[in-house]
């Protein structure tokens, strides 16, 4: 057995995954089944095939690369959450430009993650994005924030937004230490309190504002007031 692999009671995590190159999806394919967790149910070249098999195979995670031929990552993934809007996508890709993150995040991903990411990352990527989780690169949650703050600067002020008020202080909190760029752990640590307690807190934070994921809040955060841009 592999050292990285999981022992789990739980029915493995169905993935189906596509990028251009062959031989990356297929080193893909197999480090991925490598983990007892996690069964690779479907593998394509392009945005085409991905939305085909999606809906073949009705995975729990899509893994995605973003430039391809027939149907870009971006566009294969606004049109399989057109069917399944719940359906978790992760982007694998070398590709970090601002042009092609907010793409994918526009589209619907629930996760972003760049090509140097170890196989364990990955693995723990699309664990959490099957349990309802985002997961972003720390490089793209700092381009984020960045391009919330630049939002923020080219208004002539922040703007209100009444679903803001609806948030205790302590939510507004965690939501503005999420704009910061700090994990779940880091806020746990920030605010002395249990890990637990931060994603009960952002669990609250979504529901009432009506976010999906971290992306989202973030530019919710600086739209709202609840975050300041920086000078």
């Amino acid at each position: 057995m592999n050292g990285d692999a999981r022992q789990t009671d739980s029915p493995p995590i169905r993935v189906v995954l596509a990028d251009d190159q062959a031989t990356i999806r297929d080193a893909l394919a197999m480090m991925l089944d490598l983990f007892d967790d996690i069964d690779v149910v479907g593998v394509g070249s392009d945005g085409a095939e991905l939305v085909a098999l999606t809906r073949e195979h009705q995975p729990d995670v899509v893994l995605t690369d973003l430039r391809m031929p027939a149907l870009d990552g971006a566009a294969a993934t606004a049109r399989i959450l057109d069917e399944r809007p719940d359906l978790p996508v992760v982007v694998l890709t070398t590709f970090d430009d601002d042009e092609s993150v907010f793409a994918a995040l526009d589209a619907g991903a629930r996760g972003y993650l760049t090509k140097d990411a170890g196989r364990a990352e990955i693995a723990a990527a699309i664990r959490a994005a099957a349990a309802g989780q985002s997961v972003l690169d720390p490089s793209v949650q700092m381009r984020l924030v960045r391009a919330a703050a630049a939002r923020g600067k080219a208004a002539a002020a922040p703007r209100s937004d009444p679903g803001a008020g609806d948030l205790t202080a302590r939510e507004r909190e965690v939501l503005g230490l999420i704009a910061s760029g700090l994990t779940n752990r880091e806020i746990a640590a920030r605010l002395f309190i249990g890990e637990s307690t931060v994603k009960t807190h952002i669990n609250n934070l979504f529901a009432k504002a009506g976010l999906r994921d971290r992306a989202a809040a973030v530019a919710y955060a600086f739209q709202s007031g609840i975050a300041a841009p920086a000078d």
